[in-house]
């Protein structure tokens, strides 16, 4: 039953950013209260998805160091480099600059598992890496932002409320998190909580895509040409993730199963919990919110197209990566 929720999630997302688009058009009186609802439904998110993170088993991720090297050298010197280098070139909106830096320059944590799990790649891997690709993106974020947007991007993020958003809605549904972890290795009462919040990541996310389309309904409207503009840079940076993943998986001379675990990883990036950040940016940034929630369906979309091509064509099982 949970399997086949995660594989038509796609829908469910599709569906409820529709059903909030219409909600935003006909109650706009409404976006004040469905935004103080969406806080509290992010934190419980971020705080349900980073339970099913083994976050205590750090060290098992770069005991297999060819597979743990791979994942690192593309995720986090690669793909950060060719897209920051990218989105600096192009003529984008500052706002629109930072939506696309922030969801393409960190990898996902979450359905990344469950992809590669029904993309024929091997999801023990997948879960053990979850743990190191969320602690070195914790860090590497705010360089890159740094590094791409220089001063005036820190001036803003320092002068905002970003900082607060960043430590109640990351950090601390993070630790709540490990402490509920460090409970389920004693209590039994505990592991029903884990395996129970297991379940919840997807409605949820359902849930706070209703409440972000509900309340940015405005910005859409207005932002149709900049989403225009920046779908081939999202479709363009699938493809590239994929190549990538077939040709590290290559070099590094990993088994197929764990070249499609390094495709899928390149492919997912972290947008939910990015979000918060977006949304605590000042008004005159909030079309990085709805560049996030944009690409975070591109991707979608893009996954279900990876189930077939990744182990069909890209990544077959015949040995070795093919060449």
């Amino acid at each position: 039953m949970r399997e086949a929720l995660e594989r038509h999630q796609v829908w469910g997302y599709l569906a409820a950013i529709l059903a909030g688009l219409g909600l935003g058009l006909a109650r706009p009186e409404a976006a004040g209260l469905l935004e103080g609802a969406l806080w509290p439904l992010l934190g419980l998110l971020l705080y349900a998805t980073f339970t099913q993170v083994p976050l205590g088993r750090l060290g098992l991720a770069v005991q297999d160091w060819r597979f743990a090297s791979a994942l690192v050298v593309g995720n986090f010197l690669i793909l950060p480099l060719i897209v920051g280098s990218l989105v600096v070139l192009l003529p984008l909106a500052p706002a629109v600059q930072v939506g696309v830096l922030l969801v393409l320059l960190v990898p996902c944590t979450d359905w990344f598992i469950t992809f590669t799990h029904l993309g024929r790649g091997d999801a023990g891997r997948a879960i053990a890496a979850t743990p190191l690709l969320l602690a070195l993106q914790l860090v590497a974020l705010p360089a890159y932002l740094w590094l791409f947007l220089g001063t005036e991007w820190m001036g803003v993020a320092v002068g905002g409320p970003l900082l607060s958003a960043f430590a109640g809605l990351i950090l601390a549904p993070l630790a709540a998190a490990w402490l509920t972890e460090r409970l389920a290795r004693r209590h039994l009462n505990a592991r029903r909580l884990v395996a129970g919040l297991g379940w919840l990541p997807v409605p949820l996310l359902a849930a706070v895509l209703l409440l972000v389309a509900a309340t940015q309904v405005g910005s859409v409207a207005g932002l149709g040409g900049v989403l225009l503009q920046v779908l081939p840079l999202f479709v363009g940076y699938l493809v590239l993730a994929a190549l990538l993943g077939r040709g590290l998986g290559r070099a590094f001379g990993l088994v197929p199963p764990a070249a499609r675990t390094l495709t899928f990883s390149f492919g997912t990036r972290n947008s939910f919990v990015v979000l918060p950040i977006a949304l605590a940016l000042p008004e005159a940034w909030q079309a990085a919110v709805v560049v996030i929630v944009f690409q975070s369906l591109v991707e979608l979309f893009g996954m279900v197209a990876f189930l077939r091509w990744v182990p069909g064509r890209l990544i077959p099982d015949c040995g070795s990566v093919p060449s």
